[in-house]
């Protein structure tokens, strides 16, 4: 989805001026297609809502998405994905290449492929939001035939460099496969706000037992309004 600076400023709840302020610090996502500034939907929305600029993963939901899309538990979405530990590699590449022979993918996806579209959203915009915590994920969810969402939660053997605004090195990986882009929006949200709370950072530094996580994250998702 390509949008506009006065779609983008729609969406964020924020004037133009404002859009054109963001760019010209460099601190918003933009790209210049043709002398006009464009944006695309995903990224906007995780730039937001990673620092809770005023908008929802729901702005981007056409009246015609069913809303139970939004309504996919995290809980049973780890769950699906699996939790695993002593991830393998010393570089960011070499850990996304063993994170992907972990996750637990519909037959028929080229995984080389996959590492090769994770290593491209890495090098757009690190996916690293702190507190030495990745969130890998496709920039457009919806290019792979995804047919269920996931979030697979790894942790890696050595931390690695993620170039994490805040320059910490990454040894927590959770990574997001999502058929569409509602899906991805409403589980990524949903992750990055709860990892703000020491109740979920406690149980994966250092790394806890696969039940005692899920129960954490149960208890931590079942104190959000649904």
């Amino acid at each position: 989805m390509k949008l506009s600076v006065k779609e983008a400023a729609r969406l964020l709840s924020v004037s133009e001026k404002t859009i054109y302020r963001w760019i010209q610090k460099e601190v918003i996502p933009a790209y210049r297609i043709h002398e006009q500034y464009r944006f695309n939907g995903a990224e906007l929305m995780e730039w937001a809502t990673s620092r809770r600029v005023g908008a929802t993963p729901e702005s981007l939901l056409s009246p015609a998405t069913p809303s139970s899309t939004q309504k996919i538990s995290l809980s049973a979405a780890l769950e699906a994905g699996g939790i695993f530990y002593r991830i393998s590699g010393t570089t960011r590449d070499q850990v996304l290449a063993d994170t992907v022979t972990h996750l637990r993918l519909s037959d028929g996806i080229d995984r080389d492929k996959l590492l090769n579209l994770l290593i491209v959203r890495e090098n757009l915009c690190s996916t690293g939001i702190g507190n030495e915590i990745a969130l890998p994920h496709l920039r457009n969810p919806g290019i792979l035939p995804i047919s269920r969402a996931t979030v697979t939660l790894c942790f890696t053997e050595n931390k690695v460099d993620f170039h994490a605004l805040d320059g910490l090195p990454v040894g927590v990986l959770f990574t997001i496969m999502a058929p569409d882009l509602p899906t991805h929006l409403h589980l990524y949200s949903r992750l990055n706000y709860l990892l703000q709370r020491p109740t979920l950072r406690n149980v994966l530094d250092p790394p806890a037992g696969r039940e005692e996580i899920l129960a954490t994250l149960r208890a931590e998702e079942g104190r959000l309004s649904v």
